[in-house]
């Protein structure tokens, strides 16, 4: 059964943006139709495969507009004007669907209007700064991912917030800025900023987190470790053999390892040159180190994991099946119960919905922010002690708003007993555990459904819960380097370095997706969903770029910021240390305008697409002695009003200064500081209040849900059920 079966989408005009928060709907099994969609290259052809298309005249177009229950449209709010596609055309036509729009710095604010590309949008959110971690050398260009991800982030951000929207009363707009939607990914760096703190520098410092997850050379590629606690230090010290230098006082610590990294690095890099990557991440997984092999995406097609939990479609595009990724949802729909009851009511799209939220760290806290912020009671359970990890740095603090904190020592049968009887009052439940630990704990989806057959139950892993590698131990970082993510984002000549923790964010994105799909469902037919979400489809559903190239071309390699699509397309030095300002010419007039601003390409201004590429060296230099020496913000503003895509290299402390944010209300008062707001903006607002310390309501939800007396709830105290 599908969950979305009914509802009625369309998807307006050309842009991969829209095309990505569309296949996502129907993947959900939404009925999505296009209107002018683009089908000219295989990521496009893929991502609107399967979707009818509005027959090329007024009439039909006008009926299929008039008809729908979403409207997703991307453009810039003058663009939109021109094509009469903007909330008051569309309003004349359809008074009540949700209307989400898309575009590269919303449709408000000084920058509505300037171009963006993927790569400018890299630069102007600050995610190009930090999307490979940090570098030995500051001449090393920063870059932008592989596979268009500016388009998969802004279309799963669209997603969200349009699936809430639908959930919502009717009429309601949403605007979503992919700028915005970038910058988001880096939760930690933007609050750190916001508060006050320190922005990271680009270029590296001590270990540049290797301590904590890092790639070794081996005999056959690369291989990713991250044996970040100390029983995995001493674990992955015994995959080694034991080496003589394992007692080495350097390295006792995790601070001296960090102390002496690139000491310990080449040591560890002498050992695994030795062997293949597979063989090393096999044996550091029996010894339950967390670690994987860098894949090519090439590699992951022929995935025995991946056959079983049957993620590949055949799809036919330029005449060839290919293997394409499908949703990473690992979905089944079960009949609810005849008492199910509808909680919903008040202002919010999900006001009356409560979720207890078993998840920790980045994944699940980012997709309950989202549902806390459209209005749902989070109950967040936490361990004695210290609690979620997140409470460590400023993660917490941005994730954790608008929750209720309890503490449960789930190692204690009265603290499970609670936990249950709280999961017959919630219409949620968000775990992130290893595979199998809810299950021993009797907390399992079959355990709590039998309790509460209304219940949606989410579960994420690294890998899903079933099949041959549902019990490998991971982490969003290395999943970006076994999916070919992190092999693939760097310079030819650089070897490849884990970055920052890309996937986790997205996740939450296409998780806070999917749990108010499965809300909708229930109200609308009854169903209730069991959701075994995997991060690793959840990454190759974002990488179909690579993943259909390596079968319809040539494997995919490096490139660093090179493009096949657009010339020039690159990344120039300006005239601070760290200054680079980004630009990109996607058409000819673009073209003959740079040409116009840019002394030494004068003679060029007639080059059509061809010439230019062919001609790219001697472009790039002409372009890197006019920014040179410029000031990288100034380089943007000449570029910006000459109609060119360009963006200079922001940093966390930029977004936090930027006039277009604050006009945007991106950013809200916290304490002496501020905190980064959602990646987009709706009509019917957010909820918002502080992160709340560690087991600040405990008390309160016992007495509230469970009706515990405050003696009952002294004794479960006493017992150490409530640590």
């Amino acid at each position: 059964m599908s969950l979305l079966q009914g509802l009625g989408f369309v998807q307006i005009g050309t842009g991969l943006a829209a095309a990505v928060c569309g296949r996502l709907f129907a993947d959900a099994g939404a009925d999505v139709c296009c209107v002018d969609p683009e089908m000219s290259t295989p990521l496009a052809a893929y991502l609107n495969h399967g979707k009818p298309v509005a027959a090329n005249d007024a009439a039909a177009r006008r009926s299929a507009i008039a008809t729908a229950k979403l409207i997703v449209c991307e453009g810039r709010p003058q663009q939109l004007r021109a094509l009469q596609y903007d909330a008051d055309s569309l309003r004349r036509l359809n008074a009540t669907a949700a209307l989400v729009y898309i575009s590269p710095f919303g449709q408000t604010g000084p920058k509505a209007n300037d171009p963006g590309a993927d790569l400018t949008l890299f630069f102007a959110s600050g995610i190009a700064r930090l999307l490979t971690g940090q570098v030995d050398a500051l001449a090393e260009p920063p870059i932008r991912p592989v596979g268009e991800q500016s388009a998969f982030i802004g279309g799963l951000a669209a997603a969200c917030a349009g699936m809430h929207a639908a959930l919502a009363a009717p009429g309601v707009v949403v605007d979503v800025s992919i700028a915005e939607a970038l910058a988001t990914m880096a939760i930690t760096e933007l609050a750190r900023a916001g508060l006050g703190g320190k922005t990271r520098p680009r270029k590296r410092e001590a270990d540049g987190n290797g301590a904590t997850v890092t790639i070794l050379p081996a005999s056959d590629g690369y291989v990713a470790i991250s044996p970040r606690e100390e029983r995995q230090w001493t674990a992955w010290l015994s995959v080694m053999g034991s080496p003589d230098w394992a007692c080495d006082p350097r390295f006792a610590t995790k601070p001296d390892r960090v102390a002496n990294w690139d000491a310990l690095h080449a040591l560890m890099s002498a050992w695994s040159r030795q062997y293949s990557k597979q063989l090393i991440a096999d044996r550091a997984q029996a010894a339950h180190v967390p670690s994987f092999p860098l894949r090519e995406p090439a590699e992951q097609l022929e995935s025995p994991q991946l056959a079983h939990r049957k993620f590949w479609r055949r799809v036919e595009l330029r005449g060839r099946m290919v293997k394409a990724p499908g949703p990473p949802f690992g979905l089944q729909v079960t009949t609810a119960s005849s008492n199910s009851a509808d909680r919903r009511a008040g202002p919010m799209p999900l006001s009356g919905i409560r979720v207890l939220d078993f998840s920790w760290v980045i994944a699940g806290p980012t997709a309950t922010r989202y549902l806390a912020a459209m209005g749902a009671e989070i109950i967040k359970v936490e361990a004695p002690g210290r609690g979620d990890p997140g409470r460590a740095s400023e993660l917490h603090t941005v994730l954790g708003q608008a929750k209720r904190s309890i503490v449960l020592d789930l190692k204690n049968p009265e603290a499970v007993a609670v936990a249950r009887a709280l999961a017959g009052r919630c219409d949620v439940v968000v775990e992130n555990f290893a595979t199998g630990v809810m299950e021993r704990l009797g907390l399992g989806a079959t355990d709590l459904q039998a309790l509460n057959p209304d219940l949606l139950y989410v579960s994420a892993s690294g890998l899903g819960r079933t099949g041959p590698e549902a019990h490998a131990v991971a982490y969003g970082t290395l999943l970006q380097c076994y999916a070919g993510f992190a092999g693939l984002n760097r310079h030819p000549d650089i070897p490849p370095r884990v970055g920052f923790a890309w996937l986790d964010p997205m996740c939450g994105l296409m998780l806070a997706f999917i749990v108010a799909a499965g809300l909708w469902h229930r109200h609308r037919a009854g169903g209730v969903a069991r959701i075994d979400f995997s991060m690793i489809e959840a990454m190759l559903w974002t990488m179909a770029e690579p993943l259909l190239g390596a079968q319809l071309a040539a494997p995919p390699q490096p490139r660093g910021n090179a493009s096949d699509q657009h010339a020039p397309h690159g990344v120039y030095r300006c005239a601070g240390e760290d200054d680079w300002v980004s630009l990109v010419a996607t058409t000819d007039a673009e073209w003959r305008n740079l040409c116009a601003l840019v002394p030494d390409l004068a003679p060029m201004a007639e080059l059509g697409i061809g010439e230019r590429r062919q001609r790219r060296e001697t472009i790039d230099q002409a372009i890197t002695a006019w920014a040179r020496p410029i000031p990288a913000a100034a380089a943007e503003a000449e570029l910006l009003r000459a109609g060119i895509p360009a963006a200079a290299l922001a940093n966390s402390r930029d977004l936090v200064n930027s006039n277009h944010l604050e006009a945007r209300g991106f950013w809200e008062p916290h304490g002496a500081g501020t905190l980064p707001g959602l990646p987009w903006q709706a009509s019917f607002g957010r909820v918002s209040a502080p992160a709340p310390e560690l087991g600040a309501d405990t008390r309160a939800v016992l007495s509230e849900l469970l009706d515990l007396s405050p003696a009952e709830a002294a004794a479960l105290h006493e017992s150490g059920a409530l640590g």
